[in-house]
């Protein structure tokens, strides 16, 4: 065998050796890549995703006002180094620290709970934001917002429940509840009236024998009180297997579509991300690149993007699809009105 032909036989084997390390060698990363988007102005899975209660007026709509996912990687899942280089060089895919995803000291199951109580809550803002949006008010309610372990409410009162009275006295905010409770001694009775959380039983009296905090010694049962809104007529919305906060805008505007005569999108098929705040405020999301590719494919033609993440948006903007700058709902609906009229300047992502 001549040298060049050994040297070329040893750099082969070499090559081969280094790519069975890259695909058997494990590192610490996940992937994001584009997941599915769904018209919140339509159905899934046999139901329309805002259904609104019974005997309200509602609107025909068309178009699509899309909210957009990004599928993610398990906590259990070891990437290997080979599957890094390959994500690392897709457009449709970003390689990150499996730490940003899932943190050491949480368990994928917890950190999937975090995300489905962020889902739930982008509901509940939507749902004000968009209620404020078309003049329709919204009232307040005291809740049980947590319950601890092995205190006296654990079990008889639950987390949702509504709380109408302490002590036969009304309670109108989070510190009648607290001064309820404290007007007594440890050891004494507390009587509370409240709707269950489930609103499937009826109204109920609980009562509880009051015990000393550790901290300070007040009479207490185990509970901290909280606010939510109390709307006029359900607004519920039907998605599953969807995490975090990030769909708050596009159901915002789905709702006011739904619940306003007109048309939001004159038939246009936008799609769009962000977080939203009872106030209408917009906030930047996470794997924005992700999902205006995910818009794009579905065939969206403009994108709805939280300013937070214009500029890392535009940075990789699929070919054909338009950024729009949204910093509020206010924003977006007066987009949205540039979009269907085709009359007016669009604030498009820059670099």
């Amino acid at each position: 065998m001549s040298r060049r032909t050994a040297t070329l036989v040893v750099s082969g084997l070499m090559f081969i050796a280094l790519a069975v390390a890259a695909m058997f060698t494990s590192v610490p990363y996940g992937e994001l890549t584009p997941g599915p988007t769904v018209n919140t102005l339509g159905d899934y899975r046999g139901k329309p995703v805002i259904e609104v209660e019974p005997g309200v007026q509602t609107y025909p709509t068309s178009g699509h006002l899309n909210m957009t996912t990004v599928s993610v990687t398990s906590k259990g899942y070891d990437m290997p180094l080979l599957g890094a280089f390959v994500g690392w060089v897709k457009d449709d895919a970003d390689v990150v620290k499996k730490s940003s995803l899932y943190p050491d000291d949480k368990t994928e199951k917890e950190v999937e709970q975090e995300n489905a109580e962020e889902f739930t809550s982008s509901q509940e803002h939507a749902k004000v934001a968009a209620f404020d949006a078309l003049n329709i008010a919204v009232d307040k309610q005291v809740v049980v917002a947590t319950v601890s372990k092995d205190m006296p409410a654990t079990g008889q009162l639950h987390a949702g429940d509504i709380i109408l009275s302490v002590d036969g006295k009304p309670v109108a905010s989070p510190d009648d509840v607290g001064a309820g409770i404290t007007e007594h001694k440890p050891g004494e009775a507390v009587e509370f009236v409240v709707d269950p959380a489930d609103a499937r039983g009826t109204q109920r009296t609980v009562r509880l024998t009051t015990v000393a905090a550790e901290d300070d010694g007040r009479a207490v049962v185990g509970i901290t009180p909280g606010v939510l809104p109390k709307f006029p007529f359900k607004v519920t919305i039907h998605l599953e297997d969807v995490g975090g906060p990030s769909a708050g805008l596009m159901f915002a505007l789905g709702i006011i579509d739904t619940l306003s005569p007109g048309d939001l999108t004159g038939g246009k098929f936008v799609a769009g991300t962000g977080t939203i705040d009872d106030k209408g405020n917009v906030g930047p999301i996470g794997g924005v690149t992700m999902k205006t590719i995910a818009a794009k494919r579905a065939g969206a033609k403009y994108f709805l993007t939280p300013k937070g993440n214009c500029a890392e948006a535009a940075k990789d903007k699929p070919g054909g699809l338009t950024l729009v700058q949204v910093d509020t709902l206010d924003e977006a609906m007066a987009a949205l009105d540039v979009i269907r009229t085709g009359q007016g300047t669009l604030t498009e992502c820059q670099k």
